[in-house]
């Protein structure tokens, strides 16, 4: 098996010390970091999201998993930067106000992380005017809104209602999510997509940016 092979394997058992040591051996070794990141560790992340969103691996798995990567990218970090390499694209998270729930959003953030998106979270119970500020400083090209109360979903329709009021609605693609959201929800209020799971709304992230 190949280093880059063992990184994969290795962050999909969520064994973050071995997914450093063969990071490490493979930057040793003088494999370009771009291809430790996209052959090996987003590899690993990309079949736990596909076994997720099969329902083959559960939320403690896809979070051990997560933090293998996110081990093995700090360890990266250097050697990407120096290679120039960019993220695919940038996007801000956030729960809608009102709602505290965190779980779910946080999931959403380590598969965009995973895809290669650089990641804005804001947090939970956030309001509309700091959600369009934050729009005007990072200018992201994703913006996802996640709401798991019944009560806070028409909040997801504010933001975007606040959004086209300072001009921004055309600017960035607006994805929701949440346990009450539905496709025909999603058309209704006018967002750019609806994603019924994590390694969906990867999916759908990557398409916006490629």
């Amino acid at each position: 098996m190949s280093l880059l092979e063992n990184i994969s394997e290795a962050l999909q058992k969520g064994k973050a010390k071995d997914v450093v040591q063969f990071v490490q051996e493979a930057i040793d070794g003088g494999i370009p970091a771009q291809d430790i990141l996209d052959n090996g560790l987003l590899k690993g992340m990309g079949v736990i999201g596909a076994k997720f969103k099969n329902n083959e691996v559960f939320i403690p798995e896809v979070l051990i998993a997560a933090r293998a990567l996110n081990k093995g990218t700090e360890l990266l970090k250097a050697a990407l930067l120096a290679e120039g390499v960019e993220p695919i694209g940038k996007a801000i998270i956030c729960t809608v106000k009102g709602d505290l729930h965190d779980i779910g959003k946080n999931l959403v953030k380590m598969m965009l992380e995973g895809a290669g998106f650089a990641v804005v979270d804001l947090g939970v119970d956030i309001a509309e005017d700091k959600i369009v500020e934050a729009v005007k400083e990072y200018s992201p090209q994703i913006l996802c809104l996640s709401a798991l109360l019944t009560t806070t979903l028409n909040q997801q329709q504010v933001v975007l209602e606040a959004l086209k009021k300072d001009g921004l609605r055309d600017k960035v693609k607006v994805l929701v999510g949440g346990a009450p959201v539905t496709q025909s929800y999603c058309d209704r209020i006018g967002a750019d997509a609806y994603a019924p799971d994590a390694a969906s709304a990867a999916e759908v992230a990557r398409s916006f940016v490629s």
